[in-house]
């Protein structure tokens, strides 16, 4: 975590005058996130959002918060970072991973990840943070937007040009028990994932694919069936819901005196997907960055530099050799009393990773373009 990750409210006393107005574009986590933290800290703020609320990309859309990159969990990251957890979240600390056949089930002695509800709703993460950006005082200027080159912090989310994975499935209304499903073969996904979740009497069913996007409707019937024998799967009112990612390697934070967040800086983890603590830490920054003159772009490659690497060998690993590499997990896992810390030596940049960098550095250069240096 970046030094000043762990002092949010200070300002510095050169840089911007809290009398001049900060633009934020996009009014998601990003977004929101560096609205908070620096309506907290005195300055004028403005967010320009093209979409008539906060959180209206998703349907209820069941999303999670990883635990296991960093040893403090990250509800009380996001208390660090001056984020209240005023939305709806449950932590898991058990899930079940199968290849539709066997069902491995894991224990972990903390949360692996907590589940959140995307959207505009109350209890939603977005709705959550679009009203603390509110307290604080700034102003979301819905159904506007402006141009990127007056923008102080561009949170706009994913390129749509050049996706690199794509989710699609439904949200459900369900009696069934929580629960967190991971599946992962090929008639399900395409070099992807599958993956099936229930929070509190909501369910949301997805197919994750990073190849073969025509076969989206296909893998997620195949999912729908697979999980049917392997749950008592219980759909009531379903509601189609997805979503595209993309990341860039290497990430753009900043340009012409512009500050890049969350995914329109090319922050998504490569391997598991997981982007919303990335978006909410990259706003931060970019606001503290502001706040203390400091110099964003350092700050981004100290916090984020690492992991992105971390996740290009995972990628690289997961691209060549697919389930096998699964398999190999599992087995590793079988009879571990707590995988996280395992899970964790994934996103270190571990000296195995750091060894077989340049080997993933040029996979993903050729299939996806350039990425950090080593």
């Amino acid at each position: 975590m970046a030094a000043f990750d762990r002092h949010p409210y200070m300002p510095g006393t050169a840089g911007t005058s809290h009398m001049d107005m900060i633009r934020i574009l996009g009014a998601g986590p990003a977004g929101l996130s560096a609205a908070v933290t620096l309506a907290k800290a005195g300055y004028n703020v403005e967010v320009y959002e093209k979409r008539e609320d906060a959180g209206m990309r998703f349907k209820g859309d069941l999303q999670g918060l990883e635990n296991w990159s960093d040893p403090t969990d990250v509800i009380e990251r996001l208390e660090m970072i001056g984020i209240r957890p005023a939305f709806e979240h449950r932590p898991y600390p058990c899930l079940s991973v199968s290849d539709g056949q066997e069902v491995l089930p894991f224990a972990c002695q903390k949360p692996a990840f907590y589940l959140v509800r995307r959207g505009s709703e109350p209890g939603s993460l977005d709705h959550a943070l679009k009203e603390q950006a509110h307290d604080a005082g700034a102003e979301i200027r819905f159904n506007e937007t402006l141009p990127e080159e007056k923008a102080d912090i561009v949170a706009t989310g994913p390129d749509r040009r050049g996706v690199h994975a794509v989710a699609k499935g439904y949200t459900f209304s369900t009696s069934m028990d929580d629960l967190a499903y991971g599946l992962v073969n090929t008639a399900a996904s395409r070099n992807g994932y599958a993956y099936l979740l229930v929070m509190n009497g909501r369910g949301c069913l997805c197919t994750m694919l990073t190849r073969c996007f025509d076969e989206a409707g296909a893998c997620l019937a195949e999912a729908e069936q697979t999980f049917s024998r392997l749950v008592d799967l219980e759909v009531r009112d379903p509601e189609p819901c997805g979503g595209v990612g993309r990341f860039v390697l290497p990430p753009h934070f900043q340009d012409q005196g512009r500050r890049y967040a969350g995914e329109a800086a090319g922050l998504q983890d490569p391997f598991w997907g997981f982007g919303i603590l990335y978006a909410l830490r990259s706003g931060h920054l970019a606001a503290q960055s502001i706040i203390k003159d400091l110099d964003y772009g350092h700050a981004a490659e100290e916090a984020f530099g690492d992991l992105l690497k971390a996740g290009v060998v995972n990628r690289y690993l997961w691209d060549r050799y697919g389930p096998e590499n699964y398999a190999g997990i599992y087995r590793r896992l079988r009879g571990v009393t707590d995988p996280l810390p395992y899970l964790r030596s994934f996103y270190t940049f571990n000296t195995y990773q750091r060894l077989l960098y340049r080997k993933a550095r040029r996979h993903m250069k050729e299939r996806y373009g350039t990425v950090p240096a080593a």
